[in-house]
């Protein structure tokens, strides 16, 4: 299976092609949360790659058109970190949330996301496997009628 804007999951664990499976365009602008030295890098310049640009930080001030949020469960109230996400994001954006997999170190149950998303006022609506270590879950502001 593969991932795909409207749902979907997939298992490839590769970081090749990672940004276009993520749905990232050259010329987008992606911000970077929860950066850390167990990051991983591959997946990093893979997105940098796709967008043909550098991620930017949370210095950054300016509409962001999605987000990668890395995240682990000793990084403090997932909630919260989900509203910072939302902070430079544009209306129709994304949040990629970047955590362990299973049986890595510091690795986020599914149920605290599937939880801490709607509190945030936001949907999960994709899973993937985007590199070895890291799976990402993609989250949206739901559509208002």
């Amino acid at each position: 299976m593969s991932s795909t804007a409207g749902g979907g999951s997939t298992q490839t664990g590769t970081t090749a092609g990672a940004g276009q499976r993520l749905g990232f365009k050259p010329g987008m602008v992606i911000q970077e949360l929860g950066w850390d030295d167990d990051t991983d890098d591959e997946l990093r310049i893979a997105i940098e790659d796709t967008i043909d640009a550098d991620m930017v930080d949370g210095e950054y001030g300016n509409d962001v058109d999605a987000v990668v949020l890395w995240w682990r469960s000793d990084d403090g109230d997932l909630v919260d970190g989900l509203m910072d996400s939302l902070t430079d994001l544009v209306s129709g954006g994304v949040i990629w949330l970047m955590t362990p997999k299973v049986g890595r170190p510091g690795e986020v149950d599914a149920a605290d996301v599937a939880e801490a998303a709607p509190l945030a006022g936001l949907t999960q609506t994709t899973t993937a496997t985007v590199s070895k270590d890291w799976a990402a879950t993609r989250l949206v502001t739901p559509k208002q009628p």
